[in-house]
């Protein structure tokens, strides 16, 4: 593992784009914190101007957002620098500052009269923030009176200490024991490097990769339960102090999503489990063991093809898979590699895993990756930049107040850039071996996608649920309840380690409720728009750029079907599982089963 600075510059992001150093940063700290004192000073008096509050008010996250972005992306690269922890600290701070002093806008524009309001959002001088005061008269009934929603806004740094005390303990203090490698050498285990130990083809390093990492998480378990526990109850506190009657009904009922999407993707999940059940069996004949184990589970499928794929590589073979969408599509990903978007490779207090940045419209979106020489990281580029290429769209196509899309349909694009990236390796490497191999990929895809992430959004209506059932949530418990998903699941077929108890413990995104589900539906409906893409070509291509443009200024369900996408029907979900089905056989197939 690197120190940061052993990375050379091009595979850093450039955050000078932002801020050139961080006086210019502290700079604009003092604007914006003078920005809210002017917002605070419309407290009672938003009926007198209301436009003038409701631009002010919004105005004020413009001058903000670079503010936070900045703190939070240098921190995201070294988490145990104190001046990074402190630099997002103060931007949190002010963050949670402007929050609860603008909080009373809405309660004001909520006490005057419907006709006010209705006029106000047919005002073509107030036509960026029509969909604001839409969605404001429909949540009129979970929002509180503006001294209670100013308390509410007070929580914010509170309510994010579960989120920042596991990531402390995770990123920055926890520390994994080695892997023992096959030559008697040693190899730092970290969360960023676990995906590659896991895939290993050697059985040993995955069961060490496995029982390291379980076991030292379990060591941690009840600080750990105790974190999430609090986090669930603050899910709890935040729903019934706004009148909804579960954490869940109060994180999709603002986005306009039924609970019965959340629901319909469970039960159909719930029917392919004998499929997965089918593909399991094979990848156990396939690796030849007398038994298949949790931690047998990631490595290839196919033993005699392998792709050793350079950063560069990966991102020329990226350029290459997503030609179908567009040249100009196809020059902003350029761009993305060329200029300063991306923090490439992994290195010390470096956060694990991958994101996209993209709020901030002035700029560009920034991309975390931890780059390994495999094709997963490829796909990862694809997945990450789908996400940018969405934020990128959706900025320029619309003004600030409608420029942020809806967590729903956040996974779309991300898959949709997978899934073309896959049908262009299918129909490009021809060999027997790779085709075997890309469908072993396309399988894992729907595997750790549809069935682990529905399993993990199943985990997080449970724990609600035992919360709200007034059921302690301790380590014994909620590794119990998460050791039966695993046995539903997976344990027809597989040997269910003792080790997997612990596997709830490590996810982070469980500190952001009922936010898992997404990356199911949107995996869903990102296989029915890329197959619509590619038969379709430029029409389909079109359909999509509204799809990507469109922000909020339509309810994300609505979003989709600008691309022809209905999820408040089941069949997508369902059409997706068929798909996996198709793709069990064709694998079958390829490997004379």
């Amino acid at each position: 593992m690197k120190q940061r600075s052993e990375i050379e510059a091009k595979y850093k992001w450039d955050l000078t784009h932002i801020y050139k150093d961080t006086a210019a940063w502290e700079a604009d700290y003092q604007k914006a914190s003078e920005a809210i004192q002017t917002a605070a000073a419309l407290n009672g008096k938003v009926a007198e101007d209301p436009k003038k509050a409701i631009r002010t008010v919004n105005g004020l996250m413009e001058e903000f957002m670079p503010v936070f972005e900045y703190a939070f992306l240098n921190k995201e690269t070294d988490n145990a620098d104190p001046a990074a922890q402190g630099m997002k600290d103060r931007a949190m701070h002010l963050l949670v500052g402007g929050m609860t002093a603008t909080a009373f806008l809405e309660p004001e524009l909520l006490s005057l009269p419907e006709e006010t309001l209705q006029a106000l959002m047919k005002d073509p001088e107030m036509a960026d923030y029509d969909e604001m005061i839409r969605r404001m008269l429909r949540n009129k009934p979970h929002t509180l009176d503006k001294e209670q929603e100013r308390l509410i806004a007070m929580m914010g740094e509170v309510a994010e200490a579960p989120d920042n005390i596991f990531t402390a303990l995770t990123e920055a203090d926890m520390k994994l024991p080695p892997i023992k490698m096959p030559d008697g050498s040693e190899q730092e285990l970290t969360e960023g490097n676990y995906s590659t130990f896991i895939r290993d083809d050697n059985r040993d390093v995955r069961r060490q990769a496995f029982q390291n990492l379980m076991n030292t998480y379990e060591s941690f378990g009840n600080t750990i339960a105790a974190t999430y526990s609090a986090s669930v109850k603050k899910d709890q506190f935040m729903a019934l102090s706004h009148h909804y009657g579960s954490a869940r009904e109060a994180a999709m009922a603002p986005l306009e999503i039924p609970e019965s999407v959340y629901d319909n993707l469970i039960e159909v999940i719930h029917e392919y489990i004998p499929v997965l059940q089918e593909y399991l069996r094979l990848r156990k004949k396939l690796l030849q063991l007398d038994e298949l184990h949790l931690y047998d589970l990631y490595t290839p499928m196919v033993k005699d093809f392998r792709m050793d794929l350079s950063y560069e590589k990966a991102f020329d073979l990226v350029l290459e898979g997503l030609k179908p969408m567009g040249e100009d599509y196809i020059a902003k990903l350029r761009e993305a590699r060329d200029g300063g978007w991306i923090d490439v490779f992994p290195s010390v207090g470096k956060s694990s895993g991958a994101f996209s940045a993209g709020s901030l419209r002035k700029v560009h979106p920034y991309v975390l990756l931890n780059h390994n020489n495999n094709l997963d990281s490829a796909f990862t580029i694809a997945h990450e930049l789908g996400h940018s290429m969405h934020s990128f769209y959706s900025n320029q196509a619309q003004p600030a107040p409608k420029s942020e899309y809806s967590l729903f349909v956040a996974e779309v694009a991300s898959t949709c850039n997978e899934a073309v990236m896959q049908r262009y390796l299918q129909e490009t490497l021809q060999e027997p071996a790779a085709q075997a191999f890309l469908l072993n990929h396309f399988l894992e895809q729907f595997r750790t996608t549809c069935f682990r992430q529905t399993m993990f959004a199943e985990f997080e209506k449970i724990s609600h649920d035992m919360a709200q059932q007034g059921i302690p949530l301790t380590k014994e418990s909620l590794s119990e309840a998460y050791t039966k998903l695993n046995e539903t699941y997976y344990g027809e077929t597989c040997v269910v380690d003792p080790e997997i108890a612990a596997e709830w413990m490590r996810i982070p995104h469980f500190y952001r409720a009922f936010y898992v589900y997404v990356y199911a539906t949107g995996l869903c409906a990102a296989v029915s728009l890329s197959e619509r893409i590619l038969n379709e070509g430029a029409p389909a291509v079109e359909d999509y750029r509204k799809f990507l443009s469109a922000g909020c200024s339509v309810p994300p369900i609505d979003a989709l079907k600008l691309a022809g996408i209905d999820m408040s029907s089941p069949e997508p979900v369902r059409k997706a599982m068929e798909v996996f089905r198709e793709t069990v056989q064709k694998m079958k197939q390829a490997v004379g089963e």
